[in-house]
């Protein structure tokens, strides 16, 4: 990951919807939401959610999968440990190898 993309998720986590439904979105695992239900548990307007969405999936913190009419999104575990790498790229005296572990353990493959 490079810098502009790791600031482009920051700047999605910067906004506390955003920061809610990737949390939401962690929670729900495997299974993701269907973009109306993760409106719903949050409060927020669909067409609210809908840009907010937008947002987290531009910036590679989620994905989605259409089924029918409705999509359904998930935490994008891999942009997550990209990012966390990227963070700790330098860790560990520059052995970032070190780290792995830890970040193996941070980030699951749901």
């Amino acid at each position: 990951m490079d810098k502009r993309i790791a600031l482009e998720a920051f700047a999605a986590l910067s906004q506390e919807t955003r920061l809610d439904v990737l949390r939401l979105l962690i929670r729900a695992g495997g299974e993701g939401m269907l973009a109306g239900d993760i409106a719903v548990a949050l409060d927020v307007r669909q067409n609210t959610m809908s840009t907010n969405l937008a947002v987290l999936h531009r910036a590679g913190l989620v994905r989605n999968e259409r089924q029918g009419r409705a999509v359904r999104y998930f935490a994008d575990m891999a942009g997550l440990r990209s990012l966390l790498s990227f963070l700790m790229e330098d860790c560990c005296g520059g052995a970032p190898d070190l780290c792995r572990p830890v970040l193996d353990a941070l980030v699951c493959d749901c």
